[in-house]
């Protein structure tokens, strides 16, 4: 329909909200026991809330790495700038509950005679891309990370001290026919010291709101929101506990896609939970990148201790240029979607996750140290070639 308007939310938190907080922890953790021995399996789960930090889940891999987590823990908490009271690297007690995998779960998952592992859990992964931003990725989710994670930069190097390390953000942008067109509303919400005025704040907030969108876009004085509640000056898990894996979409696409429902921090690649979200959204990119779709969809099924994925469905949302059933197929011969295949594929294997903890787990920049590999579009010229598709423009 000519002209159809709408309007889309999405919402970021920053790397000192209290479910992050956790997330951090989680992921630190699963990335000494892979930096230690690549073959760990780990399901580490993390709750904060004052003072207090227990580490739970289960784990194969070398027993050096407990006497650690205690100090892999505030490490974190440090990085992340908690030092206040009620919440301090130092002086917050870290009590540790990872115990042995499950030999149940280890039979199932363990490699085979045919040189596959079975998959760590049943379940279903969502992949997804679309060509609204340079890193393919809706829009308003990754404009909030882009606020907070500038915020967050500046705090951490001196230049803002002003704020805390608890924030959060939330875009409101104006659709017409798919497209981003504009802003509507921003909300922010940041921790921030005792003596500075809520006047203060929102004058420290506004150019981190001028910086993260394209030129020309504009937003009314009166559709910036900067902490409505007032005061914010208790933060982080000394306001509010925290738990790992309790941001999902936070982590993804901001709900411009479905989400499977299985968290990622805190899991080693052999959980699909993770590994197969990764690739779904690897798919995904590379289909858009190659110009086969304006937006893409994949959805992957698996059941615990069953290698292959039961199902894969490629979903274009009405702006494919190809059929989608073939689309399907091509993708499943490109890469092999078992456990082991994901991993293989996206060198996953390294300790690359802590980074992933914050800000998103898609549309970031892969790195040469292997970190992001699923951002990568290296099967769109392949893909191009493959249908006869002029191969969108990066």
């Amino acid at each position: 329909m000519s002209d159809k308007t709408w309007l889309f939310t999405s919402e970021s938190v920053s790397e000192g909200h209290p479910d992050k907080v956790c997330d951090r922890i989680s992921d630190a953790v699963l990335d000494a026991y892979l930096a230690a021995d690549p073959m760990s399996r780990v399901a580490c789960e993390t709750l904060a809330t004052t003072d207090h930090v227990t580490i739970a889940g289960e784990v194969r891999g070398p027993d050096s790495v407990l006497k650690d987590v205690e100090e892999i823990a505030r490490n974190a908490i440090k990085d992340i700038g908690y030092e206040q009271d009620g919440f301090h690297w130092k002086t917050a007690e870290i009590v540790c509950r990872l115990h042995a995998q499950s030999s149940d779960i280890a039979m199932g998952v363990d490699e085979g005679e045919k040189g596959e592992e079975g998959a760590g859990d049943q379940g279903i992964m969502f992949g997804y891309a679309c060509n609204e931003t340079e890193e393919l990725m809706p829009a308003p989710i990754q404009f909030s990370h882009r606020i907070l994670r500038h915020m967050a930069e500046d705090r951490k190097s001196g230049k803002r001290p002003e704020f805390g390390p608890d924030a959060k953000s939330q875009v409101t942008l104006q659709y017409r026919d798919g497209k981003p067109v504009g802003l509507d509303t921003v909300v922010v919400s940041t921790q921030h010291g005792e003596n500075v005025t809520q006047e203060q704040v929102r004058e420290l907030v506004e150019p981190y709101i001028k910086g993260a969108f394209p030129e020309g876009w504009t937003l009314p004085a009166d559709r910036l929101i900067v902490n409505p509640t007032g005061q914010f000056v208790i933060g982080g898990p000394d306001g509010d506990a925290g738990l790992t894996g309790r941001k999902i979409i936070v982590d993804t696409y901001g709900g411009a896609a479905p989400h499977g429902g299985g968290a990622f921090s805190g899991k080693d690649p052999t959980k699909v939970d993770r590994s197969a979200a990764y690739a779904a959204r690897y798919l995904a990119k590379n289909v858009v990148a190659a110009g086969l779709a304006d937006k893409c969809q994949i959805q992957l099924a698996y059941a615990i201790g069953v290698p292959e994925p039961v199902a894969i469905y490629v979903d274009t949302l009405g702006t494919g240029r190809v059929d989608e059933t073939k689309l399907a197929t091509t993708l499943r011969e490109m890469v092999r979607l078992t456990p082991r295949g994901i991993r293989e594929h996206l060198d996953l294997l390294r300790p690359i996750y802590t980074r992933t903890a914050a800000y998103g787990h898609f549309g970031r920049q892969a790195t040469e140290d292997g970190g992001f590999s699923w951002e990568r579009t290296d099967l769109a010229d392949e893909l191009a070639r493959t249908f006869g598709a002029t191969r969108a423009a990066e």
